[in-house]
């Protein structure tokens, strides 16, 4: 991911109006603490108001605000927060979605001259905001029910064929990955890599990003990762997936998939014990932890300053982190 870091000029010579702060980093790295000081500083300035725009996948579900770790009522009355609790469980939320209700409340903030600041650690989504989106069609429905009966080694063995520069990347028991790649291959008659460079969509041209990515020690996270687990179970967790389970909901979407769901489901279906559940959450946050933290190490921008502490440190200074913003 590739974005500029000093502010563009405009034919007549003037900053770009249009800053974006992103906060980006791990499951219980503080982004969020971050991001408060970050409005507060910017509000101390005395310019209008910030505004926190959520990034993460599972904080824009309305039905698991424990679980997923969202802002609360305190913290949302010092700034206002958007984007959290806006999707039922019922429904999917893609990277697409997010992304055009993220466009449309960055607007809406620069219109009120307000700063809008981004925070989440879902890369993806982060990804698609500022690069785009490749414009693949629709799947032919027949093609893709045929690539994914394959087993995986079939499926790898034809797409080394089809696209052998895809298939090289790709680990061979990565079923679905190669069957994306396969089924758009066949389908379109094109690579997924020549339709990943035509993305379209993005906005880092169009804004003065200040970004910064917090990458604490890995094993000060993880300990927080477990603290915050058992603390979410204090708050009502268990509670909160008993009322999600009672909608039915299919157990493919992504909030019925979110971390602690299943493991707490299981727990309530007398399928394991308390101590068990707690330990298989915690393991589940630990792991969704160290993928972020590898995406974040290998795909966030270039020259994106990275902080090694906890957002929730008073030793990160929004001044020193943000000094670029906070002057203009």
């Amino acid at each position: 991911m590739s974005t500029r870091q000093s502010p563009e000029k405009s034919s007549e010579g003037r900053a770009n109006t249009r800053p974006l702060a992103l906060i980006a980093g791990p499951t219980a790295s503080g982004k969020s603490a971050l991001a408060l000081r970050l409005a507060d500083a910017w509000t101390d300035t005395g310019k209008r108001e910030a505004r926190i725009i959520n990034a993460d996948s599972m904080q824009l579900y309305r039905d698991i605000p424990i679980l997923s770790a969202a802002p609360g009522p305190q913290e949302r009355e010092r700034h206002p927060h958007l984007l959290y609790d806006e999707w039922d469980g019922a429904e999917a939320c893609s990277a697409a979605a997010w992304a055009d209700r993220a466009k449309d409340e960055i607007d809406a903030a620069h219109e009120a001259g307000a700063l809008p600041i981004l925070v989440g650690g879902t890369g993806m989504y982060i990804k698609v905001l500022l690069e785009g989106i490749a414009p693949i069609p629709e799947i032919d429905p027949e093609i893709r029910a045929v690539v994914r009966a394959l087993p995986v080694d079939s499926a790898h063995a034809a797409l080394m064929i089809e696209d052998p520069e895809r298939a090289i990347q790709l680990a061979p028991t990565d079923s679905q990955r190669i069957a994306r790649a396969l089924e758009v291959k066949r389908s379109t008659g094109v690579t997924l890599a020549d339709w990943q460079r035509a993305r379209t969509g993005g906005i880092a041209e169009e804004v003065d990003l200040h970004a910064a990515v917090l990458l604490p020690d890995r094993e000060a996270l993880y300990r927080r990762c477990d603290e915050r687990f058992e603390a979410m179970l204090r708050r009502g967790a268990v509670a909160e997936v008993e009322t999600l389970l009672e909608r039915d909901l299919d157990p493919a979407l992504p909030v019925m998939r979110a971390i602690g769901v299943p493991e707490i489901a299981a727990y309530l279906a007398d399928e394991t014990s308390r101590a068990d559940m707690i330990a298989a959450g915690q393991q589940a946050t630990r792991n969704y932890a160290k993928r972020q933290f590898t995406w974040l190490r290998h795909q966030s921008g270039a020259g994106w300053p990275t902080v090694h502490e906890s957002g929730e440190s008073q030793n990160i200074t929004t001044d020193n982190l943000f000094a670029g913003l906070l002057r203009d």
